[in-house]
């Protein structure tokens, strides 16, 4: 292997026994198409995609039983996405050592979302590939950890259930109570939520879903406690 993908894989915590998937890992399509007889990583990125997407639904899985699919799905676009993904690269210093057509370098492909987040999901292809799933999954959970922490705080600026609860216990009230009826058809079932904190009303909500309900309920009572 050479210095430079030693380099890479000390920084990664992980040494591999087929060297050469790492280098593949670090070839963009941009460098094999001036370099015949190589293989870019794309289809390693294609791989390291779902395991990332695999290890992150775990984690938040088994991290938050109380979320539903709707928060758990949330979670992970927060965290498996370029922009996230290439975060990270940066963090690595994986831009470095990618392997990029002249054209491509020249542009400042060395800092380009894509050509990082791209990267990275073949880094991972290529350890999967060279060791077994536990590694892997203890690789991505380390080096996505910050960033797994940090959707839960996102997530929580977005979620008006979450504002709301928090509200409730800054002005020292109760835990807010959500009662949900619902009307119509199986098939086209209406929702609708109201907010209470004791006996006292603090909004409501309709929509097509449970949650949609709860969430614009809470939306209005977090208005009803800032404006009170």
């Amino acid at each position: 292997m050479t210095t430079s993908l030693e380099l890479l894989a000390q920084k990664l915590g992980y040494k591999f026994a087929n060297e050469s998937l790492l280098a593949t890992a670090v070839r963009h399509s941009s460098w094999t198409a001036e370099n015949e007889g190589f293989e870019s990583n794309e289809r390693l990125e294609f791989l390291g995609d779902s395991v990332i997407g695999f290890v992150v639904a775990d984690i938040m899985f088994r991290r938050y039983p109380e979320f539903d699919e709707g928060k758990l799905t949330d979670l992970r676009k927060i965290v498996v996405n370029m922009n996230a993904l290439s975060r990270v690269a940066t963090q690595l210093g994986l831009g470095e050592f990618v392997l990029l057509g002249r054209g491509e370098a020249a542009g400042g492909g060395r800092e380009k979302s894509s050509i990082l987040a791209n990267a990275l999901e073949a880094v991972f292809g290529a350890i999967y590939l060279d060791s077994d799933s536990v590694r892997v999954y203890e690789l991505v959970s380390s080096l996505l950890s910050e960033s797994i922490d940090e959707a839960i705080s996102a997530l929580k600026q977005l979620d008006a259930k979450s504002q709301l609860q928090e509200l409730s216990a800054k002005l020292g009230r109760t835990i807010p109570e959500y009662r949900v009826t619902d009307e119509g058809p199986d098939h086209a079932k209406i929702f609708f939520a109201a907010v209470y904190i004791g006996d006292e009303w603090l909004g409501s909500g309709s929509g097509r879903s449970k949650k949609v309900a709860e969430e614009q309920a809470a939306q209005q009572a977090c208005t009803t406690l800032q404006t009170s």
